[in-house]
């Protein structure tokens, strides 16, 4: 098994590629340090999209639309972030701006 990125280095990370690429990011939930999930909150001109941390099926980190594949109204975003979030106590949330909805970091999308 390969070894992973503490959450808080991730976190911290993807804010700054954000910021490079001119766009705004915000931590809404500090998880744990360490080993802590992260949901990735994206916020466009056509809805919210939730990106949700898994692996593929080789093992390899991977994200994956915990809100579907089409842009979601922002109050059922939300619902979908608390529901996780009441489940896992340890999950970070992290808040992007992208009006197209492309992630400002690397992701791989399963």
């Amino acid at each position: 098994m390969e070894p992973r990125l503490k959450a808080g280095l991730w976190a911290k990370a993807a804010i700054r590629m954000a910021d490079l690429s001119g766009r705004s990011a915000m931590v809404l939930r500090k998880g744990d340090e360490d080993a802590g999930g992260i949901l990735c909150l994206l916020r466009g001109r056509d809805g919210c999209v939730v990106l949700a941390q898994t692996r593929d099926p080789e093992g390899r980190p991977a994200w994956q639309r915990g809100t579907g594949r089409q842009p979601v109204p922002e109050p059922e975003a939300e619902a979908y972030v608390a529901r996780q979030t009441a489940r896992d106590p340890d999950l970070w949330v992290i808040e992007f701006d992208t009006p197209d909805l492309v992630p400002p970091f690397e992701a791989r999308l399963v």
